[in-house]
Parts: structure tokens; C-alpha cells; sequence
């Protein structure tokens, strides 16, 4: 199979999982490009996730533009934007259709309770593997020797001035951005 369809594909599949939002897909898509086809590496897709959240539109749509440009090109980025978004397209239109006819049903409200469940679930697991790459560098806990302190502060410092003094996220970037290229020239 050639590599165009492969990538159509796979990101069809991460396309169609992806109920959950950008968060909640990050494991899968991490375990189709990064650990099961290799497209690309697990720092390249460590910068892909930092990139696709200061980037207008869906993860798994950025993910997927980026990872076709860099594996096939503009027809790569073209078939692999094009798979993704076309398994949300059908799902949605399923899923309205769905709804409009079982609006009042206990057991679908029962179900989308579990399934919100799952999602918090991937999204933390997501949260926790970018965290520790984020720290050591690895995606596998290796001790705290490992752990890089100065993106630790960044990220300490970050998360205060979000949180606490309330400061504009885009602003927050942008010194990150600039200490971040002064501490790891």
C-alpha cells in the first residue's frame, strides 16, 4: 500500500476515535505516527503537540497536516488532513440524527456519562505523557535524575501566572518561548 493511502488511513482511524477531543486522541495518535509507523520521532512529536495547540484548529487535524507534509508532502498533508476530518464529518452527521431521535433517553444520557469518564481518563493519561517528556526528555520515568529542573520552573512559573496572576496566555508563551531559547541554546 502506498504511503499516501497509508497515511489517509491511519488518520481516518485517529479521525474516527476521536470523539473525545484533542486531549483525549493524543495517546493514539502518538501510538499510529510515533511508536507503529515511525513517521516521526517521539521529540518531532512532542514539538507537533506544542505547535498544534498555538496553531488555529483541531489537533488531530494539525497533527494530521503536519505529519503528511513531513512524510509525502503537500499530497501527503492533503490525503492525511483529508481522512481526518472526514470520519468527524460522518460521525457528526450520524450522531445529530442519533440525537434528534433519542433526545430524552436515560440510558443514552447513562452512556455519554461513561464515555466522558473514559475521556478524562485519556486526557490525563495524555497530560501525564507529555509532562514527563516535557521533564526528562523521555516518555519513560527513569528517576529523578533525570528530571530537566529548569523546564520544571518554566513550567511552575507558567502555570502561576496563568492560573494566579491571570496573565494572557499568548503573552505567557512568548516569554516561555524566549527563556526556553535562552536556557536550551
Amino acid at each position: 500500500m502506498s504511503l499516501n493511502i497509508r497515511l489517509f488511513f491511519t488518520f481516518f482511524q485517529i479521525g474516527l476515535f476521536s470523539i473525545g477531543g484533542g486531549y483525549a486522541i493524543i495517546p493514539l495518535i502518538q501510538q499510529e505516527i510515533v511508536e507503529k509507523a515511525s513517521w516521526i520521532s517521539q521529540k518531532a512529536f512532542t514539538d507537533m503537540i506544542t505547535i498544534s495547540q498555538m496553531t488555529p484548529g483541531p489537533l488531530a487535524v494539525n497533527a494530521s497536516t503536519f505529519v503528511g507534509l513531513q512524510t509525502a508532502g503537500l499530497p501527503g498533508a492533503i490525503l492525511a488532513t483529508t481522512g481526518c476530518i472526514l470520519a468527524g464529518v460522518c460521525i457528526s452527521a450520524g450522531l445529530y440524527s442519533f440525537f434528534l431521535r433519542h433526545e430524552d433517553s436515560r440510558r443514552l444520557s447513562a452512556a455519554l456519562n461513561g464515555l466522558k469518564s473514559a475521556s478524562l481518563g485519556l486526557i490525563v493519561s495524555a497530560a501525564a505523557s507529555i509532562l514527563l517528556l516535557a521533564f526528562t526528555g523521555s516518555s519513560d520515568w527513569t528517576g529523578p535524575a533525570a528530571v530537566d529542573l529548569p523546564a520544571v520552573i518554566l513550567f511552575a512559573a507558567s502555570f502561576w501566572l496563568l492560573r494566579r496572576r491571570k496573565f494572557n496566555p499568548i503573552l505567557v508563551m512568548s516569554i516561555a518561548g524566549i527563556a526556553g531559547g535562552l536556557l536550551y541554546r
